[in-house]
């Protein structure tokens, strides 16, 4: 597992760097305003809102364009031309993948995801095919410099999060996703500063990918997420992070 968290550290450096800002923005406006659509323009009774508020306040979005964002899902111009999309597949080496995206254009999302998933020998499927092995979570990430690995998982315990996972740099926090925001509560509450949260999936098993087939799942997963219509990408893989730095270095 500890690939997938040394991608996502990969991909939240890359969306700091000014070439990837404006898609990240751009993502993070759909999903404000998709939040503020289904669940009300304030965040203290919206907890999708609320979460991707912090995202994008993390990236640094400007208040003025966050506003908006919320004003326009929330009943402005344009607020219904949205919807969700889903979609599920496999990647080389069978690996399994899931997309959540919001689009204006199902037809043409649809197109481009199916393009992609062919490019790199991988293969779009029906919704279902690979759902049933993940689960969904609520993630927290914290850095070591924080706290140490003991008292950390003593106040998770009493939070009523379910795992500690622990990385090179990062502890990664597990919990049900209706208990992540009293897991973020109670530790801010003891003074612990949380680098990220978030809503994800999270595999059962794992694939371990090695060699070309490495080298065209980090493609084409990177294609899936550059792409406008893809809020997120889940998958099950497993690759060592010597090669992930490896070829993200090329």
């Amino acid at each position: 597992m500890s690939g997938h968290s040394k991608w996502a550290t990969i991909k939240y450096k890359k969306a700091l760097t000014d070439a990837k800002r404006g898609k990240a923005f751009t993502k993070l406006i759909r999903e404000i305003m998709m939040a503020a659509k289904l669940g009300g323009d304030n965040p203290e009774n919206n907890a999708a809102l609320r979460l991707a508020i912090e995202k994008a306040k993390d990236l640094n979005m400007p208040a003025d364009n966050i506003k908006r964002a919320i004003a326009k899902g929330a009943g402005g111009p344009g607020s219904n031309a949205l919807e969700r999309v889903f979609y599920e597949g496999y990647g080389p080496a069978g690996v399994a993948i899931m997309l959540e995206g919001l689009t204006d254009n199902r037809q043409r999302a649809t197109s481009e995801i199916r393009h992609i998933f062919s490019k790199y020998n991988g293969n779009l499927g029906e919704n279902g095919c690979v759902g049933w092995l993940f689960e969904r979570k609520g993630t927290l990430r914290i850095g070591k410099q924080e706290i140490n690995e003991d008292s950390l998982f003593s106040l998770i315990l009493e939070a009523g999060a379910e795992d500690l996972k622990t990385e090179k740099d990062e502890y990664e926090i597990i919990a049900k996703p209706k208990d992540l925001e009293k897991v973020k509560k109670f530790l801010k509450e003891k003074g612990v500063k949380i680098n990220a949260s978030s809503l994800t999936m999270i595999p059962k098993s794992t694939v371990k990918v090695e060699g070309k087939d490495a080298e065209n799942f980090l493609k084409l997963i990177d294609d899936l997420e550059d792409d406008e219509d893809v809020q997120n990408v889940y998958s099950n893989f497993d690759i060592a992070d010597e090669v992930i730095e490896a070829i993200t270095a090329k």
